[in-house]
């Protein structure tokens, strides 16, 4: 027989894992954008000096962004687990 409690870590395990996926596919996306910038202003830092700096500020932000929006999803999902399951 299938219990209420069995139902709900079933739920949490697919949901971690789920996540888990989300945050690997963001994280090589951003890894990747990051990692064009820096080539980017590299090749672009010899005739276009200005344009190159603000695409290195562009490159410092996104990790800074990354962080902020992370904590806030960990609030998020820290909130969403102390709801009660109604089934």
């Amino acid at each position: 027989m299938i219990t209420r409690s069995m139902l709900v870590e079933q739920l949490r395990d697919y949901q971690i894992r789920s996540q888990n996926k989300r945050d690997v596919v963001g994280a090589l996306y951003w890894g990747l954008l990051f990692c064009l910038l820096v080539i980017a202003s590299y090749v672009l830092y010899f005739r276009f000096h200005r344009f190159s700096a603000i695409i290195i500020l562009i490159g410092m932000l996104i990790p800074i962004s990354i962080q902020i929006r992370h904590r806030k999803l960990a609030r998020k999902r820290e909130r969403r687990l102390l709801l009660p399951l109604s089934m």
